[in-house]
Order: structure tokens, then C-alpha cells, then sequence
């Protein structure tokens, strides 16, 4: 085995300052500016494949010879060796060496077309998630504790503070979805999701507040027309690469389970998107894939917070359709903020606000939850026209009381899901 010298660039360097303030050490060391992305070259195309896989990470010989403050000569049984020997970095860069050796034996069990896959979703980061990586469900051991492939790989590429499997929960696309022990697991980290924990409710707050101008939304009219606004500013829809899930021939045959429509402030835009597969991809920009993309939405006269919002949707949210209810996955690099008839506390006036960061997903509409609303909500303790079976999500910006923006529409960039009786 041979070690390559390799001097970083620039976006190198970012890269791996990244990484270090995710695993929270500081940035003043001086392997980020001495430590080579592509590591160890192995020979043989797997070989070259997993060394890519792994190289940007700091586990190569010369992370660790720049990263030693003793002195070359220092004699280990001084007494800053010991102290060294048992501070928490040398822990870290145990656990580092540990962490390669085991990556290594899983890849390897990968054939060439599963590496590949694997290698697209992880420099894409997402936007092309590949393939199904299926491995038997064979129990590595991390840290003297079981670590199964999937939770691996997605501490290992996606959160390095994951420490269960139980917080992982597989994308409905992938061949993991709905199978608990299956001999095999899809060990992709771009095919799960991170699940929210709870949060605590926030501080008592009105949905209304009586000297505030800005009225609510009418949720009531929003399916039957478009606003004044919208009538007048009619966008211009820009033929693109992306097909269109919800108008193909064998869509039409089925029902839809839900509309979308897209708003900017307190003004729809463009008409709404009836989906009957069984989840859909809302974007801005996605280098592949299809559903609703809200790039091609066109409008005159955009302010500069909503070009600056909608620059951050990126590959946006993944909506499905589950034997449970309907989830949200935040695909962007920005967080999302939800808020729902299942969400909120029965009988209460305080809204609830559930902020997602990316990676992560909830639980957006519950129906059995819903079912039981319908049948115990109190309507004296709703203000104004209520739903039970709409969804609003807005894209980077939060609103209630914890926010300056009290009121959905004034978010600059917002999904109201629109959820058919039919399941």
C-alpha cells in the first residue's frame, strides 16, 4: 500500500473544515490545511472505487502525523504522553482508525455496480440517490457496540451523531421500506431519512391577533380559483427536462390523493399539482428525478427576499403517502418549517410550528389522528375558516410564536398541501 501526497484546493479545505466543526473539533488544527482528500490509493478498480468512497475523510497516515502535538522524540513514558494517551482527541483518532477499518471490510463486500451507485449519491449528495446498495444484515462492531450497515454508512456520510438504527427511517422508494428483518438492508444513506425527535410546545400564542391587519388565509376558496393576484400575474411555464407525474396516462386512470399549490407571500403561483403516485419530489433544482418543480414557475415582479427564499429550496421535500399518514422529507440544505391539523394540540389555540432540518422527516398528517379529531375537536377553539385535511409547509423561513412572522403568508415561499378523503 502506497500513500499518494496530494495538496487540497481550496474547496478541499472547505470540505474538511465541514467536517471538523460537524464532529466539533476546532478549526485552528493543522491537519486541515495538510491533509490530502483522496487518502490511501489501493490498487485494482473496487479498490480505487472504495478509495474514493473514503478518501475525503480524515483517516489517512498523514492526518494523523500532522494532527500530534508531541514531539517526535517525545519518550512515551513521559508524563504528556500519558496525558495525551488519555485525552478525548486521542479517543477520536482511535476511533478514526476503527471507523476506516470497518468501512473497508463492508465495501469491499460490494460489487462494482453497488459501489458506483453508492459513489453518485454520496458526491451528489443526494440529488441522484441511486440505486438500492443491498448487503446481508450482518452485524458490524463499532466502539464495542453493534453498528448494522445502513447505520454505518449514514454516520458515516450523512450525521456523525447517529447513534441508533431506530432513528433512521427508510424512504418509501427503497427495497427497505416496510421490511424490519429481511435478510438483507439497503445500506445507501441517501435512500432514509433521519426521523425528529419531540419538541417542547411553545409559549401560549393566538392564531389571531385582533389589531393585526393582515387577515389569515382563506383555506376555503383555494382549490376552486386563483387569486386576484395570481389571475393577473399568470405565469409563464418554461419547458424543462422534468416530466410531469401527475398528467401521464396511468396516473389518470387512478385517484389522487392530494393537491399542491405553491404560494409567495400572500400570492399563488402557477396552477395546482394533482398527485396520484405515491410520493412526489417538490424542488427547485433537482439533477434528477421528476414531479413539481418550482423553478419553472415563472412571475413578474419577484421581491428579493422571495429570490433569495426560493435560491434555497434546492432538491426541496420528498411528500409520500404511507399505510400511516403522509410524511415530509427535507431533502434541501435549509430547514422547513410544517405545520398541521396533527400537529397541533387538541383543542388548544396555540400553534404549532415544527421545524425540520435538512435530512430529516416527520410525519406531516397522521390519519388516524385525524379521525379522531374530527370526532372530538372542539370548533369554538378555531379562529376563522379551518381545514382538518390541509398541510402548510414553508421553505426556510418559520413563522408563529417564536418568529416575527406570525401568519403563513408571510413567508416568502410556501406549500399548502391539499389532502383528498381518499386513501
Amino acid at each position: 500500500m502506497q500513500e499518494t501526497q496530494v495538496k487540497p484546493t481550496m474547496e478541499e479545505q472547505a470540505d474538511r473544515r465541514l467536517f471538523f466543526q460537524r464532529q466539533g473539533i476546532k478549526e485552528s488544527l493543522s491537519a486541515q490545511e495538510s491533509w490530502g482528500r483522496r487518502g490511501l490509493h489501493l490498487p485494482g478498480r473496487t479498490s480505487r472505487r472504495c478509495s474514493r468512497m473514503m478518501g475525503w475523510r480524515p483517516w489517512d497516515a498523514r492526518w494523523h502525523k500532522h494532527t500530534d502535538p508531541l514531539p517526535h522524540n517525545a519518550s512515551k513514558g513521559k508524563p504528556w504522553h500519558v496525558l495525551w494517551s488519555s485525552s478525548s482527541f486521542s479517543a477520536v483518532l482511535d476511533f478514526l482508525k476503527e471507523l476506516k477499518a470497518v468501512t473497508y471490510s463492508l465495501l469491499k463486500r460490494l460489487k462494482e455496480r453497488s459501489l458506483d451507485s453508492l459513489l453518485e449519491a454520496v458526491e451528489s449528495r443526494g440529488g441522484m440517490p441511486g440505486g438500492c446498495v443491498l448487503v446481508a444484515r450482518t452485524e458490524l462492531r463499532l466502539g464495542g457496540q453493534a453498528a448494522p450497515p445502513h447505520l454505518l454508512l449514514g454516520k458515516l456520510f450523512r450525521w456523525p451523531d447517529l447513534q441508533h438504527p431506530a432513528e433512521l427511517k427508510p424512504l418509501c422508494e427503497c427495497q427497505s421500506f416496510g421490511v424490519a428483518d429481511g435478510p438483507t438492508v439497503c445500506c445507501n444513506p441517501y435512500h432514509f431519512s433521519r426521523l425528529c425527535g419531540p419538541e417542547s410546545p411553545p409559549p401560549p400564542y393566538s392564531r389571531l391577533s385582533p389589531n393585526d391587519e393582515q387577515k389569515p388565509l382563506d383555506l376555503s376558496d383555494s382549490t376552486l380559483s386563483y387569486t386576484e393576484t395570481e389571475a393577473t400575474n399568470s405565469p409563464n411555464i418554461t419547458p424543462g427536462d422534468f416530466s410531469d407525474a401527475s398528467t401521464s396516462p396511468d396516473a389518470v386512470k387512478r385517484s389522487h390523493w392530494c393537491n399542491v399549490a405553491y404560494w409567495e407571500h400572500r400570492t399563488r403561483v402557477g396552477r395546482l399539482y394533482t398527485v396520484y403516485e405515491q410520493s412526489v419530489s417538490i424542488f427547485y433544482d433537482l439533477p434528477q428525478g421528476n414531479g413539481f418543480c418550482l423553478g419553472q414557475l415563472n412571475l413578474e415582479n419577484r421581491s428579493e427576499t422571495v429570490r433569495r427564499t426560493r435560491s434555497k429550496i434546492g432538491y426541496g421535500i420528498l411528500l409520500s403517502k404511507e399505510p400511516d399518514g403522509v410524511w415530509a422529507y427535507n431533502r434541501s440544505e435549509h430547514p422547513i418549517f410544517v405545520n398541521s391539523p396533527t400537529l397541533d394540540i387538541p383543542n388548544c389555540r396555540t400553534l404549532i410550528v415544527r421545524k425540520v432540518m435538512p435530512g430529516y422527516s416527520i410525519k406531516v398528517f397522521d390519519y388516524e389522528k385525524s379521525c379522531l379529531l374530527q370526532h372530538t375537536a372542539d370548533l369554538d377553539y378555531t379562529d376563522g375558516p379551518y381545514d382538518p385535511n390541509s398541510v402548510r409547509i414553508s421553505f426556510a423561513k418559520g413563522w408563529g410564536p417564536c418568529y416575527s412572522r406570525q401568519f403563513i403568508t408571510s413567508c416568502p415561499c410556501w406549500l399548502e398541501i391539499l389532502l383528498s378523503n381518499n386513501r
